[in-house]
């Protein structure tokens, strides 16, 4: 006998929220600290090579890339190097003819030419993906000026903090910048560097927590071109959790977490070591600034909201 048909009628609720973010899956893996952006003597740093090496393994560092101006340090000069228990990568800074971008996971030295977007074109058709750096650089606050960065297509992120721009001109700081691309729809990640060049002072100021089940540079690179980590100058983020249209960080060390959505807006505050919120109604993207003492910080990535 056929049971009964019910008179009540089922609807999608048109508000349905999906989030999309790249912390999916956060199991069996471990989180790994490393510096992209560092300097030695081959270019303009102050320090030889195997030094740095030594310097960034003596204070726990996972990984570490080395990005000499132009010049492509590959995993065969690393051989000729002690790595101090710290997976290093292959990589580059762009440097001449125009603003700097890192080069990360590099198999080839790129040409780095005048127009900024062919050199971007040759990196998407290699290896490796394209930062681009301290874009709040120099006294004008614009070493990477915004229409570059809306015009450009291609690269993965830009260099949110950039620890070294403290002791110049400009601000180490681009969220600003990053904020006004994330409301137009682009889709790139934060990142936290060094970019030491002498040691000492420009060392341990910024760096990116990478979530990864492989401590292989294959592995941090795929992870971090997919953007499963964080920046961080100081904060620990220890769980991120996504249900339904609510999103909860928990850290070890925040005083204050800071929920931003669409053009910059604060639309939660929280004084405490964690957060969780509802997805506000017409955001396209929610991020999430986890302050903590001094001028320590952690930036998640984007949530795109759908």
């Amino acid at each position: 006998m056929p049971k009964p048909r019910s008179n009540r009628k089922i609807t999608k609720s048109p508000n349905r929220k999906i989030i999309d973010h790249p912390y999916r899956g956060l199991t069996g893996g471990q989180w790994l600290r490393g510096n992209l952006h560092a300097h030695t003597t081959r270019s303009d740093g102050k320090r030889p090579f195997q030094k740095v090496i030594d310097d960034y393994a003596s204070r726990g560092y996972d990984f570490l890339m080395i990005s000499d101006h132009d010049i492509f340090t590959n995993t065969a000069f690393y051989r000729r190097h002690k790595n101090r228990g710290m997976t290093l990568i292959p990589g580059n800074e762009i440097t001449k003819n125009g603003p700097h971008m890192l080069h990360v996971g590099a198999d080839r030295l790129v040409n780095p030419d005048r127009l900024r977007q062919l050199a971007i074109n040759d990196v998407v058709a290699s290896k490796g993906f394209i930062v681009c750096n301290h874009p709040n650089w120099l006294k004008d606050f614009n070493h990477c000026p915004l229409e570059n960065l809306q015009q450009w297509v291609g690269y993965t992120g830009i260099e949110i903090y950039n620890g070294v721009i403290g002791h110049l001109q400009g601000s180490p700081y681009a969220t600003n910048k990053w904020d006004i691309l994330l409301t137009e729809g682009r889709r790139i990640w934060g990142f936290a560097n060094d970019d030491s060049h002498w040691g000492g002072i420009d060392v341990e100021l910024g760096w990116n927590m990478v979530y990864t089940k492989q401590n292989s540079a294959k592995a941090i690179v795929d992870a971090m071109q997919a953007g499963r980590f964080y920046a961080s100058t100081g904060v620990t983020i220890n769980n991120i959790k996504v249900r339904g249209s609510k999103i909860r960080i928990e850290t070890d060390n925040a005083r204050r977490i800071v929920a931003l959505k669409n053009d910059g807006v604060r639309f939660a505050v929280v004084d405490d070591a964690a957060i969780e919120i509802e997805v506000p109604e017409k955001a396209t993207y929610v991020r999430f600034e986890c302050w903590g003492d001094g001028e320590s910080f952690a930036w998640t990535q984007p949530f795109f909201i759908k």
